[in-house]
């Protein structure tokens, strides 16, 4: 592989508004990739994957390149080259990348590696929070597999069109998928392409979602005619996903407390051909009052650690802290307890995350089942997803009950 200048000072740049200025990595590279409007895909790809491939090794790649922050940008050229060294790439000669002791890199990999919290690149306190709930054996597997970068996968909008439709479709804009066991409206990408430009996108044939995250509406068991509830909507992919399990019959009421969040699910709802939906800003418990006793499905797909979605967001690891972890659990339990009361009697409740914790998945649910607004409810079911299991997002679901 050929470096260019160009497309490696803008990997330099990601990084130092992701690690330094404390950005996104996602809204970076969104912003850097429009630097130079001359890119094709192969340079954008090597941009967007390159940055994303140090940030998801950033600890190990600090130990061995010995930087720290606030990061010079002689410390990112640092990492940068660790990266081209264990990626078997030849280094230029730029007198950023002077020097760079390839030998030692290779002996300083080989040396950290057996060390689980440098080799997944974790800190101390998640690697020591994964062990002690999850046990070593698992944690060990699953933070490996997180460590993976992330399929893209589709989920077929079934309102518009058959997945073998769909294919067809995409293979005449170049773009091959193959169908996922278990999975029936998903569609996996043989080869990472920018899906967003297609006209299927654009007409609304699918979205872009993960397998996993594909596995909680139809856990809810909706039907067409009901009145069917999603609590914590946010951008709406589960929102789209009900829909079109439902026939686009019935109504769907789609909550968040975040208005920019439920104007974009409105937008996407449009493009998806959806007209059963409306939603509704949760700016007092009016709103959930208002609801109480009348739904016959209800989802809460509950804020939380983020963990099982590593794969896709690798800055988190940098950017969660434990007392989030504390805070959030509070913030999960509360909903359960205020939220389940808009199912009624004879109604089904969804619990879910997108966090492998046992504290934040079946210990919320168990807790709230042992409570005074719990004793009317029963678990039906529950079910880990774990990424080291699947090769797709960690989650967790619960199936509950109003008896």
């Amino acid at each position: 592989m050929r470096l260019h200048r160009n497309l490696v000072f803008a990997v330099i740049d990601a990084l130092k508004q992701i690690f330094n200025d404390g950005e996104y990595a996602d809204k970076v590279i969104e912003k850097v990739l429009r630097y130079d409007k001359r890119w094709g895909a192969r340079d954008r790809a090597f941009i967007a994957e390159t940055t994303y491939d140090i940030v998801r090794w950033k600890r190990l790649y600090t130990e061995i390149a010995e930087a720290h922050e606030p990061y010079s940008r002689q410390h990112l050229f640092r990492l940068f080259a660790v990266w081209c060294v264990l990626k078997g790439i030849s280094l230029p000669d730029w007198k950023q990348l002077e020097e760079t002791p390839e030998r030692r890199i290779k002996g300083k990999f080989d040396e950290l590696s057996k060390i689980r919290k440098f080799r997944e690149s974790v800190p101390d306190w998640m690697d020591e929070l994964g062990e002690k709930s999850l046990g070593n054996k698992l944690w060990t597997k699953e933070i490996a597999a997180l460590n993976q970068q992330a399929d893209v996968i589709l989920r077929v909008n079934t309102l518009k069109i058959t997945k073998p439709q769909l294919k067809l479709f995409l293979a005449k804009e170049d773009i091959e998928t193959v169908d996922i066991d278990g999975y029936p409206d998903a569609l996996k990408l043989k080869e990472r392409k920018n899906v967003f430009t297609t006209e299927a996108f654009k007409d609304g044939l699918f979205e872009v979602q993960d397998a996993s995250s594909q596995l909680v509406a139809p856990y809810l068991e909706v039907q067409p005619g009901q009145r069917v509830v999603d609590a914590c909507a946010g951008a709406g992919g589960k929102t789209l996903h009900l829909a079109s399990l439902m026939q686009n019959k019935g109504q769907l009421i789609a909550l968040d407390i975040y208005e920019s969040k439920l104007k974009k699910l409105k937008i996407r709802a449009r493009r998806n051909g959806i007209h059963n939906f409306e939603t509704r800003l949760i700016d007092s418990t009016k709103v959930i009052k208002k609801l109480h006793n009348s739904a016959d499905r209800l989802l809460l797909d509950a804020p939380c650690s983020g963990l099982g979605v590593i794969k896709r967001n690798p800055d988190s690891k940098w950017k969660l802290e434990p007392e989030f972890i504390d805070r959030i659990m509070g913030v999960q339990q509360d909903i359960l307890q205020n939220y389940s009361k808009m199912v009624k009697k004879g109604g089904q409740m969804v619990y879910a995350t997108c966090s492998i914790l046992p504290q934040e998945n079946t210990e919320q649910v168990k807790k709230f089942l042992e409570s005074e607004n719990g004793k009317e409810f029963e678990l039906v079911r529950e079910q880990n997803v774990y990424a080291s299991e699947t090769g797709f997002d960690g989650f967790y679901m619960a199936l509950v009950k109003k008896i």
